[in-house]
């Protein structure tokens, strides 16, 4: 996209001034209509020019087409929905999971002038009630809904009153059970779209498996397969395995020897914090991040590492989502992901700005046990997964046959301490379940703090004891929420801190002692995980896990960590071409900077010779009979590892197939 510079004027000024003023060369040219999507891109994002099939994209929408949009990672795909959205009466539905990018987005539309809301968890039901309403009355053009809101009440009967022009369904590959991220509430968006028949739907994704492309258009409906798909070659990103024993010696080479911006990812939340502290110690400013912290934490510390101020961010894979920042220059995986779809797109957060960047995995022999180890983990027995379900019972006191619609808070520390489980596969279980039409297990729902005066107003004036801090904060309370002597208001203590220059610690502490003076009700901000039952309890033996929520779900996951295996183990194919070739795009060309290619390079011209020389042997061979690898190798008394380099190339290329294990020439 080419930038254009903008005047400081509003957005509306500029628009009406270039709606209204003569086409240039004296009216010779046809002036551009005010809704049209090149107008809209550079009234609203200031660029002259769509960037690859975005253009199509939209055009496809425009038209009313169900439409599936496949980019990589950094592809542009807001602009796909926005411009469209803005194009046409009505408002966008937007259905994402990704509470970060909600925010995020909404955030820079109402920068833009753009009307938008987002409704995630921790609002409450007045603050949902009013944010739907003004959705129907307020002329918004964007609501931003997580999936598992969709099955509520309220928003059935709301979004039927809506003039909704489209919908858009992010991170599309959630809705198939073929995916590395399947999450059941997406199946949720098909009953929607009988509630707004005749509305077409966009849906857009970095990462899916030919199979998965088909699962998603069928989930959704599609009244026809209409696919747009964009590259997902990086030329300017190198892909690098580097095998060591000592990942953290390791780690230091590469951030001392390379200059920019850095994600580590790392498998878990303790993790994080001891990178964190090991890079501090090499004077490496450095910040961790994962899905347990609170929002205002997240918030300071993906600040300073946007701007600068902290060069590296030691996270868990809750980081990264809707994160636009364009020069990043090396993503390293401490671990490695359990799919090639998590890898590709974390892998793809660096370089989005087109200068090169590295992507760098370090691989420990142990790594191939630790990523079968996930396979139980995830995949729990049967048996285990029936004792969890009937613990469950007894842990909240469900009589039989009771329990349908209920929503029970869950700590799932407390509740393994009780039965002497371990997290991981407890969490797993849970999951399975859900996906089986038991339960509905959510992460953890960020619920806001509370705060309700138990005093009358006129009593607040009387008391005389407070010291200036206390009375400071409590005009600013005052001044900030309104009905908060009749009903709890939610508060946000990191706000008040700002206004009142205290710290916000310094805040919670003066409202645990006004709470303990009986002044007011506090209820702090907690994150607090759900369990809502689908059903009626049932004895544990008349519980049903089928086969498309177990063991076919079970055999892709063990496809996918075989997948990622084979990748960090590979030492004879361009890895570039072994991540397209997974995602069903075929490339004729090495990337010539993956580790692979270097590595084949300094290998010297005479084994290029040998295998030029071993191609047409390989194919005369072939050509006469089909073979196993194995057979081949025999007959043709070669060099193993050239054989298997010069095979994975013709593979590649399509010369060579393999029918039931046996190879032969393409016809």
């Amino acid at each position: 996209m080419n930038k254009s510079n903008f005047a400081s004027r509003s957005l509306w000024e500029k628009r009406q001034e270039e709606v209204s003023s003569p086409p240039p060369c004296g009216g010779g040219e046809q002036k551009e209509e005010a809704s049209e999507p090149r107008f809209l891109l550079r009234q609203y994002w200031g660029y002259t020019s769509f960037r690859g099939i975005q253009e199509d994209i939209i055009n496809s929408i425009l038209a009313g087409k169900d439409t599936l949009g496949l980019m990589p990672t950094g592809g542009g795909k807001s602009i796909t929905f926005q411009v469209p959205a803005l194009a046409q009466e009505g408002l966008c539905l937007v259905i994402t999971p990704l509470i970060a990018l909600m925010k995020d987005q909404v955030q820079n539309l109402k920068k833009r002038g753009i009307k938008a809301l987002a409704i995630y968890s921790g609002m409450s039901r007045q603050e949902i009630i009013v944010a739907l309403e003004n959705c129907i009355f307020g002329n918004f053009k964007f609501l931003y809904i997580s999936p598992e809101r969709l099955d509520t009440d309220i928003f059935r009967s709301k979004v039927q009153k809506m003039k909704i022009s489209m919908i858009t369904v992010d991170e599309s590959h959630c809705i198939s059970q073929w995916g590395y991220d399947f999450r059941p509430a997406y199946l949720k968006i098909a009953e929607i779209r009988k509630l707004l028949p005749g509305i077409p739907v966009l849906a857009l994704t970095a990462t899916a498996t030919p199979e998965v492309i088909k699962d998603i258009q069928k989930r959704l409906n599609f009244r026809e397969e209409n696919v747009f798909r964009m590259s997902f070659e990086r030329q300017n990103l190198a892909y690098i395995v580097r095998k060591t024993e000592n990942k953290t010696g390791e780690l230091l080479h590469i951030l001392r020897r390379m200059s920019g911006s850095a994600i580590i990812y790392v498998r878990n939340r303790r993790r994080t914090k001891e990178i964190t502290e090991l890079l501090h110690n090499e004077h490496i400013t450095a910040d961790f991040y994962h899905a347990g912290l609170d929002d205002a934490t997240k918030d300071i510390r993906q600040q300073r590492w946007q701007t600068g101020e902290s060069r590296v961010m030691v996270a868990t894979n809750a980081f990264g989502m809707g994160i636009d920042k364009p020069d990043v220059r090396i993503v390293v995986h401490m671990d490695l992901p359990d799919s090639i779809e998590a890898y590709f797109q974390e892998a793809g957060r660096a370089g989005r700005d087109g200068e090169k960047a590295y992507a760098v995995i370090l691989y420990a022999k142990s790594d191939h046990a630790t990523l079968h180890k996930r396979i139980p983990d995830s995949f729990p027995e049967k048996k285990y997964i029936k004792d969890v379900y009937e613990h469950l019972q007894y842990y909240y006191q469900m009589a039989m046959g009771d329990g349908q619609g209920c929503v029970r808070e869950f700590n799932i520390e407390d509740f393994c301490r009780k039965f002497k489980y371990f997290p991981v596969p407890v969490d797993s279980a849970l999951k399975i379940l859900t996906q089986a039409g038991y339960l509905e297990y959510t992460d953890e729902q960020d619920n806001a703090s509370r705060l309700l005066f138990t005093i009358r107003r006129d009593e607040l004036y009387k008391l005389k004891e407070m010291d200036e801090e206390t009375d400071k904060l409590i005009q600013i309370i005052l001044r900030s929420y309104t009905g908060i002597f009749t009903d709890y208001a939610f508060i946000n203590e990191d706000s008040l801190a700002t206004r009142s220059g205290l710290m916000r610690r310094q805040v919670y502490e003066l409202l645990i002692h006004l709470a303990k003076l009986r002044i007011v009700s506090y209820i702090p901000r907690k994150k607090t995980p759900y369990i809502i039952y689908a059903r009626e309890r049932v004895e544990k033996h008349h519980l049903q896990i089928p086969p498309s929520v177990y063991e076919e779900r079970k055999a892709r996951y063990e496809k996918r960590i075989a997948a990622m295996l084979d990748y960090a183990g590979n030492a004879t194919t361009c890895r570039s071409r072994m991540l397209l070739r997974y995602f069903g795009e075929k490339n004729e060309h090495n990337c010539g900077q993956c580790d692979t290619c270097i590595s084949l390079k300094k290998e010297g011209g005479h084994k290029d010779g040998l295998a030029k020389e071993l191609v047409e042997d390989v194919l005369r061979a072939l050509s006469e009979q089909t073979m196993t690898p194995a057979a081949l190798s025999e007959r043709l008394s070669t060099d193993k590892e050239t054989l298997t380099r010069v095979l994975h190339g013709l593979l590649d290329e399509g010369r060579v197939i393999a029918v039931n294990g046996m190879l032969e020439v393409k016809k």
